[in-house]
């Protein structure tokens, strides 16, 4: 039973640039690099004085956080780094609490005023957006639950319980969560596999015949050789929202080529428009003519993602309602607190997409929500690499009911894997299709970190964790 308090004894920050092996296109938007962001800090539990390190990284997907009319790509991305920095500076004044979950907590308003101060020192044009906020806040988060599990020798997700916070769901979410228990979100041991979501950007060849220029770095060009080679059965399909007879044709042929590649496999696709679509009709109007050209494909659609643009409170008048009794719909870059949740339930989405690069404590929390309000779950990522996206596929393995996980890094950064390949080669070089996230079950966020890219400080990071 842990009833003592922990604080935040030492923090610090580094960043590392990778480019893209080709350009991923998304909503309009073509991102060629990223930067990693990596927390390393030093819990100190205030009764024993024990102390435990944790680590946290996060690509900063800031086309995707913050896709801003007035900034530039890199100056949007030079500012959350800053934001980031700037949290994890304020980390060691919070105040010692009992779990991560209420750290995260103090974190949240801290992070809001920082970001105000920050885009007022720069004389920002516009404010920074709640989701580039939880972005910047995210490595550090992940770093607190690391470092939680490690302080007690548990997985971080067995530390979800009464003796380790001290309070049921309603401390965090209302009294609608009262008696609720984590335990109804968290499952009690890593799922063994997940089906991998492979993504396919606008920009990416489906066969031979699309493909313009070779690579040539011994990794499948093509979705076709991707599926073959890694027996993929699980496709997010990214759509324009804007062109109806391209989107349509795009899922035809890719279905198409994917029925070609391997005939008896049993595919799902998920549906991404970006918030590009106008309205309801769109998505309807679109299923109904991929029905007409090619109703085998219509069944494997798992579901669609984000529709409409992320503030769904600008227009109200424009519902789901419809849409979601034909698939589950569900939110995205909408899925930024409590309240944004219950009003999507409202407007008829039906399901929620979570992130580790939104946060551990948030992506559970809201997942206790949505599955209260009956939506269903899914865990995407940000073309999340190495730790980033070993704590994306450990948070998909623990929340109930979570059969899949998005892992498109190996395909556009397989760079930013290769230091993890030695300890973790099954879960960057796919088998059968499927993520081995039984790995994923030691200590902390279930895994280790590979020696070669850590400072003598935190070598202990390295050691195995089961």
């Amino acid at each position: 039973m842990s009833k003592s308090k922990i604080a935040v004894v030492e923090a610090e920050s580094e960043k590392f640039p990778y480019l893209y092996r080709s350009p991923l296109k998304f909503g309009g938007r073509v991102v060629k690099d990223v930067t990693v962001f990596r927390v390393a800090l030093s819990l100190e539990d205030q009764n024993t004085k024990k102390k435990a390190h944790g680590i946290g990284e996060m690509t900063m997907g800031t086309a995707w956080a913050w896709p801003s009319a007035s900034l530039t790509p890199e100056m949007a991305l030079k500012t959350v780094i800053v934001l980031a920095e700037r949290i994890v500076a304020a980390a060691t004044s919070l105040l010692a609490d009992q779990h991560p979950l209420h750290l995260a907590s103090q974190i949240k308003p801290i992070a809001k005023r920082l970001a105000e101060e920050l885009a007022a020192s720069m004389k920002l044009t516009e404010a920074i957006p709640d989701l580039a906020i939880a972005l910047a806040v995210s490595p550090l988060d992940i770093a607190l639950h690391d470092a939680y599990g490690r302080l007690h020798a548990k997985n971080s997700f067995d530390c979800f319980t009464h003796d380790h916070v001290g309070a049921d769901l309603s401390h965090f979410l209302g009294e609608e969560f009262l008696g609720k228990d984590f335990s109804e979100i968290i499952a009690p041991k890593t799922a063994p596999t997940l089906f991998l979501y492979h993504l396919v950007g606008s920009l990416d060849p489906l066969s031979k015949d699309d493909l313009n220029r070779k690579i040539d770095d011994g990794l499948p060009e093509t979705l076709e050789d991707w599926i073959r080679s890694q027996q993929l059965s699980h496709l997010k399909i990214k759509l324009t929202g804007k062109e109806l007879d391209a989107d349509v044709g795009r899922v035809v042929e890719i279905d198409r080529i994917a029925s070609r590649a391997f005939p008896t496999k049993q595919f799902s696709y998920s549906l991404d428009f970006n918030e590009a679509c106008e309205n309801e009709d769109y998505v309807i109007d679109f299923l109904e003519r991929l029905e007409r050209l090619n109703r085998e494909a219509v069944p494997k659609i798992h579901y669609i993602e984000q529709p409409m643009g992320r503030d769904l409170r600008l227009r109200k008048e424009v519902t789901m309602h419809r849409v979601s009794r034909l698939k589950p719909v569900v939110i995205d870059e909408s899925l930024t607190d409590l309240e944004m949740l219950r009003f999507a339930k409202q407007q008829g989405y039906s399901g929620v997409a979570v992130k580790a690069c939104k946060g551990i404590s948030d992506s559970i929390l809201l997942s206790a929500a949505a599955k209260q309000w009956g939506m269903k779950i899914y865990v995407q990522d940000l073309t999340c690499i190495g730790g980033s996206f070993m704590a994306s596929a450990s948070l998909a393995s623990r929340i109930q009911g979570v059969t899949a996980v998005e892992g498109n890094g190996r395909q556009y950064c397989p760079a930013g894997n290769k230091d993890w390949e030695s300890l973790y080669r099954p879960m960057f070089k796919i088998l059968g299709g499927v993520v081995p996230t039984e790995l994923l079950n030691g200590v902390g966020m279930g895994f280790s970190w590979p020696r070669n890219i850590l400072s003598k400080k935190y070598a202990d990071l390295s050691q195995p964790t089961a």
